[in-house]
């Protein structure tokens, strides 16, 4: 019974941090956006000196990871749900790291002319933003039903790509003066559509976790 116990607390734990790296990934990514189309140079070194915190959750959560394995041998639904905590714990620092990318463009464009951006660029953030909380929400709830249909809305964020990346080009080509700020943006919304990527593969988690079935989404 005390090793039950002692399981679950340690569970209880994992999921915490999990969440609590989630959260702060989102708000990574929402403050790198507010950064590029606010200007706001502040906001984006605020999200390079925050990395430091999440890359610090995450080996702390690797560390419990191991710790449960070793020391409380979870078997079966318990240890798939240490398994898919392991696993998405890099996929949320890689999307804290695309983060970064977008606050260093931010910082970039900052000290150059205002560009105007698509006006489908930050509903696209925003999108992809709401995806990752969704997608955590689910894996807590352990809501396999709620996160493959999360993985259809990632076709939203193909779209959109599709669309910022013609308008941008086209940017380019009528005004070849914007080329150079424009070709950043292309990189921010590259990093959008990953993130987009990497919320899917959270929700095939749940789905292994919940249902011990490994799906592929196919973009």
């Amino acid at each position: 019974m005390e090793t039950h116990r002692r399981l679950d607390a340690d569970l209880d734990a994992l999921r915490d941090r999990v969440l609590l790296l989630g959260g702060e990934t989102e708000t990574a990514l929402q403050r790198a956006m507010y950064a590029l189309v606010a200007r706001d140079s502040a906001a984006a070194q605020q999200v390079l000196r925050d990395d430091d915190d999440i890359d610090r959750l995450e080996v702390e959560i690797d560390r419990l990871c191991i710790d449960v394995l070793a020391l409380r041998q979870p078997t079966a639904r318990d240890l798939r749900f240490v398994i898919s905590v392991a696993k998405i714990t890099p996929i949320l620092e890689r999307i804290a790291d695309h983060a970064c990318n977008i606050a260093r463009v931010a910082l970039d464009l900052n000290d150059e002319p205002q560009l105007n951006s698509p006006v489908e660029l930050p509903r696209m953030a925003e999108h992809a933003a709401t995806m990752l909380r969704a997608a955590l929400d689910a894996f807590t709830a352990a809501d396999a039903a709620q996160a493959r249909a999360i993985i259809e809305r990632d076709d939203v964020i193909d779209e959109m790509y599709d669309r910022i990346f013609h308008d941008l080009i086209n940017l380019m080509m009528t005004t070849p003066e914007t080329t150079a700020r424009a070709a950043r943006l292309l990189f921010v919304v590259k990093h959008i559509e990953r993130i987009g990527d990497y919320v899917t593969d959270i929700c095939e988690l749940t789905v292994y976790m919940t249902e011990a079935e490994f799906i592929k989404h196919s973009n």
